[in-house]
């Protein structure tokens, strides 16, 4: 099969040219991550997200397959069959056809790699004159909640001084350790992570109003909506302290010592998870951490699991993590450091034989 970049095009204009037929239907569309789903009086579906790392799949038969977008924040990369992915760029409001498929069964794969905080984006589905296939259903289901770290932030960068335009253009979060060890294991994935937020304080004392627990709710960032998905993840694997922690406390800010930070860091981490387990009864929580700061954030983590033990909370330990090179942007892990992430927690989870 081969993809012929000449053919992903842009706009209807084109249609003719590319041999599509008027009457195109809406495929299925299975999504991965948190999508606020609606649809138009004709009943066509539309997805709008916020979050990193959120992902479409579809399958038909047939030899061509437009897709409609309205973002012109985000990057993506289209897969089809497993093939070499085709980087589409902030396509905005624009319709993009794929040609050049052999005439039977194919899969397609859309997937979100930039983070945008302030912004939505709007993908409104596959489109094809052929037929709908099935997409198997995947047994296995794991959720990422955490910071910059889970992003993947400026992971791609060849240099750790960046601009925010290329902590942008660098940022690559299907290269993050959380896609990779869910794709490894062939299992669905929510990675609910936002660049700068802690468990009770963000980088630096920024925004003392905001943190990740308070965003976490949302669908979408703007919070609106108050996220209603039946997903259950089986693992939850949870990355958040580094911002906490990273700085020194300003002045100002409502912790007076450092000791009234990690007190704090610990009650609210371990209300989160104990919240977190309500909802997900089954799951398995690993809280990773690293070994920065001279150990005080995996002193605390350490507590955090300790208490949530003693509270009866059975399924949940800690990987710590050292080792890494911190080459991507801002001295944040590189793409070899997430592939190294993504060894350790696919041999943990193995050990612990989740599955």
């Amino acid at each position: 099969m081969n993809l012929t970049k000449s053919c992903l095009i842009l706009a209807a204009a084109f249609f003719s040219q590319c041999g599509f037929a008027a009457d195109l239907q809406q495929l299925p569309t299975h999504t991965g991550g948190r999508v606020l789903v609606s649809s138009n009086p004709a009943g066509e579906k539309s997805y709008e997200y916020s979050w990193p790392s959120v992902y479409f799949e579809t399958a038909f038969k047939g030899d061509s397959l437009m897709l409609k977008f309205d973002d012109d924040q985000n990057i993506f990369q289209l897969i089809v069959d497993g093939n070499a992915p085709v980087i589409v760029n902030k396509p905005g409001k624009q319709d993009y056809v794929v040609q050049g498929l052999t005439d039977g069964k194919h899969h397609v794969r859309l997937e979100k790699i930039t983070e945008t905080q302030s912004n939505t984006g709007r993908f409104h589905g596959f489109y094809s004159d052929d037929k709908p296939v099935s997409l198997p259903k995947r047994k296995r289901r794991i959720e990422f909640i955490g910071d910059s770290f889970t992003v993947g932030y400026g992971n791609t960068s060849p240099s750790q001084e960046c601009t925010n335009e290329e902590v942008y253009a660098t940022t690559h979060s299907q290269l993050a350790f959380g896609p990779l060890v869910a794709k490894y294991l062939n299992a669905d994935y929510q990675i609910n992570a936002s660049s700068g937020f802690g468990i009770v304080r963000n980088y630096n004392g920024t925004s003392p109003d905001k943190n990740l627990i308070g965003l976490y709710p949302f669908t979408l960032h703007n919070n609106n909506y108050i996220y209603a998905g039946d997903w259950q993840p089986q693992v939850i694997v949870i990355g958040l302290g580094t911002n906490d922690f990273s700085t020194k406390l300003n002045d100002g800010e409502r912790w007076k010592t450092r000791e009234d930070l990690q007190q704090d860091y610990v009650k609210k981490y371990t209300e989160f998870v104990k919240t977190l387990h309500t909802n997900n009864p089954q799951a398995q929580f690993i809280l990773m951490v690293s070994d920065q700061m001279e150990g005080e954030l995996a002193t605390q983590v350490g507590k955090v699991v300790a208490t949530l033990k003693t509270d009866g909370l059975k399924k949940v330990d800690s990987i710590i993590f050292s080792g890494l090179d911190y080459q991507g942007c801002h001295w944040h892990p590189s793409v070899q450091d997430d592939k190294l992430l993504a060894d350790l927690l696919i041999k943990h989870l193995q050990n612990k034989r989740v599955w």
